[in-house]
């Protein structure tokens, strides 16, 4: 077993269930709750909470095949649950049940809406505990909460990959709205866009608007100053608007916006003053 960083995709996910932990561990009385996520070949921890001793950390991963989550997910009715897994037959054998050292456990299988399984929802404990058909029940309902939080990650992350949103304006002139969360898939897809269409329409000045972004890891930062250095080598000028006061308080702790070659101007209308473009209403 070993312990990696995932790519936080599902915000929601991850922030909902933490504040959920709290009250499933209070109900089930159990140290550990935790939600994992089934990759190609492993189980990643994508959000957990611990109450006492840390058991399960964020991040934590093992190999599919000799996890707890495996025989959740293959077993008839997508739970499994035990009072002590170091003396049931199907766990007491397994790598997990040594390293971790806990009894009590329940999981069941976290599905979309869809029915496709995404992982699972997991509660253990250092002491046995015995589960009634009631904490099914309600582990269940917890998961099926999770479901709908799994179906707004999703439509939010594929709805990223729709278009990027540039706006052309004659005279080699683009703006670029950046909107939202913009992870390291969506990253490079807006990157591909925005140096084809400088180069495919003679762009001099590409004006950044940043005013609708929402910015929650350091996955941002990298890929901003690497689209700017990367216009920059294209002969193309960068003006940036909308700095909010969010991106504003972390780039000066950062340090890293003052050595970039781009200019930073208030909004859209003195980037466009500033290259001398006026836009002329019709009567």
């Amino acid at each position: 077993m070993n312990s990696k960083k995932t790519i936080p995709v599902f915000y929601s996910l991850r922030s909902l269930s933490s504040k959920l932990f709290a009250l499933i561990s209070d109900q089930l009385n159990v140290n550990t709750a935790y939600v994992t996520r089934r990759g190609e070949t492993a189980m990643h921890v994508l959000s957990s909470f611990n109450k006492e001793e840390e058991i399960i950390p964020e991040g934590y991963s093992v190999e599919y095949g000799g996890t707890y989550c495996r025989l959740i997910i293959m077993n008839e009715g997508d739970v499994m649950h035990t009072s002590n897994l170091m003396t049931q037959a199907v766990t007491k054998e397994l790598e997990v049940t040594g390293q971790l050292n806990v009894k009590g456990f329940l999981g069941v299988t976290l599905k979309d809406l869809k029915g496709n399984v995404f992982g699972t929802l997991c509660v253990m404990d250092r002491e046995e505990r015995k589960f009634s058909e009631a904490d099914v029940a309600y582990l269940r309902s917890m998961a099926d909460i999770l479901s709908y939080v799994i179906e707004l990650d999703e439509t939010k992350y594929n709805m990223s990959f729709l278009s990027v949103p540039i706006i052309p304006i004659k005279n080699g002139i683009s703006i670029l709205s950046l909107q939202g969360i913009v992870d390291d898939d969506r990253s490079h897809q807006i990157l591909s866009d925005v140096l084809h269409d400088a180069a495919d329409n003679d762009i001099d000045y590409f004006i950044i608007d940043l005013s609708k972004l929402l910015v929650h890891d350091d996955t941002f930062s990298d890929f901003f100053y690497q689209m700017i250095n990367a216009l920059n080598l294209m002969g193309v000028e960068t003006i940036i608007t909308g700095v909010t006061p969010v991106f504003a308080r972390e780039q000066v702790d950062k340090m890293d916006l003052q050595v970039l070659n781009t200019r930073i101007v208030k909004d859209i209308q003195s980037a466009l003053d500033y290259i001398g473009y006026t836009l002329i209403q019709k009567r």
